[in-house]
């Protein structure tokens, strides 16, 4: 299919662009087409000089009165002019682009589109793109897309690729059955395609993206149905009892279970004893105690005979919970043996592993997405344990739970939802809550500030640090983008490294690090041998560093709620009071009012509701929070209402026409089949 095709066979990407693609995950133009913007650029009409406000992307038009400066400073050239309309006057400047001198004319008049800053105490546009008149007037009103990009791939590069698919691509038969359409007052599928790329308005491009968020849902919806269908009131071949040995454990504990940490390990021993299949969600804010509950039921698993499993999403966290646990075993006197599987063992540690496993040395086995590969036989697998679910697909918690006989399924999420939504994302699922903190945590301070405070937080930081503790800094980007105004990890790591005295080790973790560079950076946290960390969100579900105090998140306005609450998380896990410093760089009062919630209140799920009650249609960009649920453009907090309409919608049209035989379904089917073979795969579903 055309559509298959790999991105390099567009006109003017050549190996080495299209190498540049696949760091984004871009390998065919179909994954090129779904590669959606991250955010718009609106072309609004010039404003007068004197209404200008700081830290704010616009246009001005003026005709320029005298030539512009060069001024070398050091290896910089910088080229300057100042320009004047009735309301007041404006700074020009250019970094490093000489050229530009000589492109502007005397008593030319231009559209100067760019930041506007204050420096000693007069207004600077820097950087600014120039356009005539007559270039900009054929922007204006439009929005162009902006995307995530990778260094040496620019914007620019991608839009012109997005344009090429866009104009060679294989046309989508349209799949949605038409009374569906009306229904929901859908756009056609190419239409949305075409349109959540290049929109003309803000109402265009609202109605491209609702149709392709009802799909990601509808499809992802689909899915759950089926495996719920698949699971429901199956006999299990494993009636886990309760074990006495089991018991003197909790009751030898140095803490007691909270009521809430109690409720929610009755149901999982009632599930496990029923003598039907176990299909449970602990949802449980950061820090309420889930991984005890886990080990109990490993534990109940590894006494009545059988194996258990417990699948997490680091390499570094499968090996703390594999250090904790062992060490709990010894200190206890248990003799049930766990075993660690990662992807970056060597060969022989492999061998060694499955070998313990296939012969059922080895009770409970603790890794990553590794424990999914063939080679991995179980003896007798009887539990299978996923923490953080929303960060593995449905479809690999399947491809796990068949590698047992129907074992029993508990998942694990510190990611605050909504009952009502958790309902629906989980339908396959039954749903317990721990909605209660273990005694003796300390409540995180928290501090909403502006870009102004950072000093004083550097100065807190190294404190911090000086007393013994470690400290984590958030950047929402990796490196620097032509397009996007927010701190990135990349020159941030440099900045502080500067801001912050030698003794103070400063070290940067991101998403686009190789596995075990990743590893090696966050062992060397844990151990303490990095004071301070600057990271993208890839830490939000990392290890556990008790002795990590303070968060400090650049860009906080960027973040969804939730997101944030996850992120703080990170700290407070010790005994010594933490902190969290939200610096908000926008001027927008929503986004002050948005992080005030943050700043009240230490309850995921009341910020998550609160998250869900401020979103409104138009709040879309940079607020993603779900990108983690197979979702590449839905959100379930911004898209609550369309969920909740495509949750009935698919249980309407599968009571109907449960295989989708009838003829109006016929090419829904197969785009049905499609999305669950590529998303399932090695299932049968």
């Amino acid at each position: 299919m055309l559509n298959r095709q790999p991105v390099n066979s567009l006109k003017g990407i050549g190996e080495k662009t299209g190498k540049l693609f696949e760091k984004l995950g871009v390998v065919t133009i179909d994954d090129l087409l779904s590669y959606y913007p991250r955010a718009y650029d609106a072309y609004e009409a010039p404003v007068p000089i004197g209404q200008l406000k700081e830290q704010t992307i616009v246009a001005v038009e003026s005709a320029l009165m005298r030539g512009a400066d060069l001024v070398r400073l050091g290896h910089m050239q910088i080229v300057s002019v100042q320009f004047k309309d009735l309301t007041g006057s404006l700074q020009v400047s250019w970094y490093n682009m000489p050229y530009m001198r000589a492109n502007l004319k005397t008593g030319v008049k231009y559209v100067f589109r760019g930041r506007v800053v204050k420096k000693r105490g007069r207004m600077v546009m820097e950087q600014p793109e120039v356009f005539t008149p007559e270039s900009y007037e054929a922007l204006a009103g439009s929005m162009q897309p902006v995307y995530g990009q990778t260094r040496g791939l620019s914007n620019k590069t991608i839009v012109r690729a997005q344009q090429m698919a866009l104009e060679v691509r294989k046309m989508e038969r349209e799949y949605m059955p038409p009374d569906v359409r009306r229904r929901y007052e859908l756009a056609e599928i190419n239409y949305a395609m075409e349109h959540i790329h290049f929109p003309a308005d803000q109402t265009e491009l609202l109605f491209a993206r609702k149709r392709l968020v009802f799909d990601e849902f509808f499809m992802f919806l689909v899915g759950v149905r089926r495996l719920k269908e698949h699971r429901e009131d199956r006999h299990s071949a494993f009636m886990i009892k309760e074990a006495e040995a089991v018991t003197a454990l909790q009751a030898s504990l140095p803490y007691a279970l909270t009521g809430a940490q109690e409720r929610a390990l009755r149901e999982v021993y009632d599930d496990m004893g029923s003598g039907l299949v176990m299909n449970r969600l602990i949802q449980g804010d950061v820090g309420s105690g889930k991984t005890i509950i886990a080990i109990l039921a490993l534990l109940q698993a590894a006494y009545n005979g059988y194996q258990g499993v417990l699948m997490v999403p680091t390499e570094v966290l499968a090996r703390q919970h594999f250090e904790s646990m062992t060490s709990l075993f010894e200190k206890q006197g248990i003799e049930k043996v766990p075993v660690l599987v990662t992807g970056s063992m060597t060969a022989k540690e492999k061998r060694l592993a499955y070998a313990k496993i296939a012969s059922h040395e080895a009770d409970i086995i603790i890794g990553t997405h590794a424990l999914i590969q063939e080679k991995v036989v179980y003896h007798n697998l009887a539990l299978v344990i996923t923490d953080e679910q929303h960060r593995f697909g449905v479809g690999q918690r399947e491809l796990l739970c068949s590698k047992g006989q129907e074992p029993h399924v508990l998942v694990m999420s510190a990611t605050p939802i909504p009952r009502t939504l958790a309902i629906i994302l989980y339908g396959d699922l039954d749903i317990s809550v721990i909605d209660e903190l273990p005694a003796g945590r300390q409540t995180i301070k928290n501090c909403v500030v502006d870009p102004g405070y950072r000093p004083k937080a550097y100065t807190f930081i190294e404190r911090q640090v000086a007393e013994g503790h470690q400290a984590y800094i958030i950047c929402p980007m990796v490196e620097e983008s032509e397009m996007i105004e927010a701190e990135n990890v990349l020159d941030y790591t440099k900045a502080l490294k500067k801001a912050l005295p030698s003794s103070v080790m400063v070290e940067y973790l991101h998403g686009k690090m190789k596995g075990k560079e990743k590893n090696a950076i966050m062992e060397r946290f844990a151990a303490g041998e990095i004071h301070v960390l600057v990271s993208t969100t890839v830490i939000e579900v990392g290890v556990n560093v008790p002795n990590a105090t303070v968060m400090m998140i650049e860009n906080a306005e960027r973040f969804g709620l939730a997101q944030l609450h996850q992120l703080r998380g990170r700290v407070g896990r010790g005994k010594d009071q933490s902190y969290c410093i939200m610096v908000n760089c926008s001027r927008d009062e929503g986004a002050g009012e948005r992080l005030d919630i943050l700043n009240r209140s230490n309850d995921g799920f009341y910020i998550a509701s609160e998250d869900l009650k401020l979103r409104g249609p138009g709040d879309i960009f940079g607020l993603r929070q779900s990108g983690d649920m197979e979702f590449k453009l839905a959100d379930i907090f911004t898209d609550a209402n369309i969920l909740k309409k495509v949750s009935e919608e698919v249980n309407r049209l599968l009571d109907e026409d449960p295989e989708l035989e009838k003829d109006e379904h016929r090419e829904l089917k197969r785009k049905v089949e499609d999305y669950l073979g590529t998303n399932y795969e090695k299932l049968n579903l």
